[in-house]
């Protein structure tokens, strides 16, 4: 897939703050969200991002980590974990088949995951809804991209009205879809549905993803539909809707409403129930990546999100400890 970044300064311009007392932490999968994770995480001035791994020695990814001064090798977590100094936090973009193998080594090494698959080998996780509760989990799963996109719009329904039912199409531009997302499909759809009810706390979810072959390519775009009590507070959801909206574009910048909220009228076919359908828009911020691969950009702004939270409880550990 074709990137970014090529033709313009080194990332460094865009404002990396490496730390050299941050918290120690490595980038395991040197593809294209490996990468862009790693112009996101140099930016921080809690995480020291010490290392990328992979398994295949002419990684591109692999090469840039080495330009950039990172400790790079093609022997994967073996290597990795045999480091004199350990990461404590790992970042895993690589395959679910790979992170189930990989997750008891990151445990019994005291090391946490933060991991990018559908391994959900962690509890789910999404930025805006639940990372208080997780930041002591020694494993945390950020679902899939559709869920990072349509859960916190659930949510925003679900805390102000009982939501039976919800329902996500993504719909993601072909290029952006690589040979993982193609072969996972079943594995998406199930993850997302389950982060539907678990996180996003609707009574039943369902999840259905586009990839759609257009060219130019498209941007992102989700719609989430919501079956809600008739008698619901319609102003109080458009105004939770908004808010998290609001939340999200701090570590999502290119997340936004594509409308407003529109509410349905209750039909017999839906047991009785109204509903509101959200339509939203996800551009990536074109780090690496480009900037009509949101769907992948949200997942890598969601794990850097993740990432500089649990460094902040590490870094206050380390004082209280002192």
């Amino acid at each position: 897939m074709p990137h970014r970044g090529e033709d313009r300064e080194p990332w460094e311009a865009k404002g990396a703050l490496m730390s050299e007392r941050g918290v120690v932490a490595a980038i395991v999968g040197p593809g294209h969200i490996g990468t862009d994770l790693l112009a996101k995480l140099r930016r921080s001035e809690r995480i020291d991002l010490r290392y990328m791994v992979g398994v295949e020695p002419e990684s591109a990814g692999l090469a840039r980590a080495a330009e950039l001064g990172l400790r790079t090798s093609a022997e994967g977590v073996d290597w990795l974990l045999a480091q004199d100094e350990r990461p404590e936090l790992v970042f895993e973009a690589t395959s679910a088949g790979a992170h189930r193998v990989n997750a008891p080594r990151y445990a019994a090494a005291g090391t946490q995951a933060v991991d990018l698959t559908p391994a959900a080998v962690g509890p789910f996780t999404c930025p805006v809804v639940n990372l208080p509760d997780q930041l002591d989990a020694p494993n945390l799963n950020l679902i899939t991209c559709g869920g990072q996109a349509t859960i916190p719009i659930v949510r925003a329904v679900s805390r102000v009205t009982e939501v039976p039912y919800a329902e996500i199409v993504a719909s993601v531009a072909s290029r952006s879809a690589g040979p993982g997302t193609r072969a996972n499909i079943d594995e998406f759809t199930e993850t997302t549905a389950r982060g539907i009810e678990e996180v996003g706390g609707a009574a039943t979810g369902k999840a259905i993803i586009i990839i759609n072959p257009v060219e130019p390519p498209m941007i992102m775009r989700d719609t989430v539909f919501c079956a809600i009590d008739p008698g619901a507070d319609r102003e109080a959801v458009r105004e939770s809707i908004e808010r998290m909206v609001r939340e999200v574009q701090v570590y999502v910048p290119g997340y936004a409403l594509r409308a407003q909220p529109q509410f349905d009228e209750p039909r017999p076919d839906w047991g009785g129930r109204a509903r509101v359908a959200v339509f939203l828009e996800v551009a990536g911020n074109g780090d690496h990546l480009p900037t009509y691969a949101g769907n992948l950009d949200i997942m890598t702004a969601a794990a850097a999100r993740v990432g500089e939270l649990l460094a902040e409880r590490i870094l206050e550990r380390r004082v209280v400890r002192a």
